[in-house]
């Protein structure tokens, strides 16, 4: 059975969340104060309709309850998004994942029961950068405050190197989790494969270690 998923906002963030899902087969229940913008995606979601998150009556009149996972995306009203995350929590929705404006914001909607805060513009100013420095970093996901995800394409200084050649763990305290290789995916690579030009990376660390790594092996000089 695929689980279910609520959208509430349907800005660009909101949005974009709508469509990838439907693409993707899931259903989903899209949900707005603004007539326009449910009408928008009217022929995209399951089910587009317009209502106030922060009614909680509303929210109970469409089933919100038995929805699995809900994706609160309100703009820049604060209150607005910490009402419904509260609603949502007293509901006892499984999973609830909110967009925070700011760290004071995340400290809150952690405090109220959000069970994954992001913050959509501060990730992707890190990726942007990321991808900034080198042309060989492919994208960047943060997991934590102080930990990522970085996929890589192999520098010159790691082509016809082995895993073992250049001991990626003990020398910059990364894990490299799988490598891309055309479209097949190796996942926990053995430590005498030897990279080629074209291989993808998905190492996973600290940032701080994982920055080490990008200036000695993936930045080419």
């Amino acid at each position: 059975m695929k689980r279910e998923y609520a959208v509430i906002g349907l800005g660009r963030f909101g949005g974009s969340i709508c469509k990838e899902l439907s693409v993707e087969g899931m259903p989903v229940l899209a949900i707005d104060n603004d007539p326009q913008k449910v009408n928008e995606y009217k022929n995209i979601a399951s089910h587009a309709v317009i209502a106030d998150s922060t009614d909680e009556a509303a929210l109970k009149e469409l089933g919100i309850k038995n929805i699995d996972h809900v994706i609160i995306a309100i703009g820049d009203n604060i209150q607005a998004s910490i009402l419904t995350t509260v609603i949502l929590t007293d509901f006892g929705i499984k999973r609830i994942t909110v967009k925070a404006q700011n760290d004071y914001h995340e400290k809150i909607l952690n405090k109220i029961g959000a069970d994954h805060v992001v913050h959509p513009e501060r990730d992707m100013g890190k990726r942007i950068a990321h991808s900034l420095i080198s042309s060989n970093i492919l994208d960047y996901l943060e997991l934590s405050d102080d930990h990522s995800i970085v996929e890589v394409k192999a520098g010159k200084k790691m082509v016809g190197k082995t895993l073992i050649d250049l001991d990626i763990r003990a020398n910059y305290g990364c894990n490299v989790v799988a490598i891309k290789s055309n479209k097949d995916i190796n996942v926990s690579p053995s430590a005498d494969y030897s990279l080629k030009d074209d291989d993808i990376l998905i190492v996973i660390g600290a940032d701080k270690d994982i920055s080490k790594f990008e200036k000695h092996l993936v930045i080419d000089d």
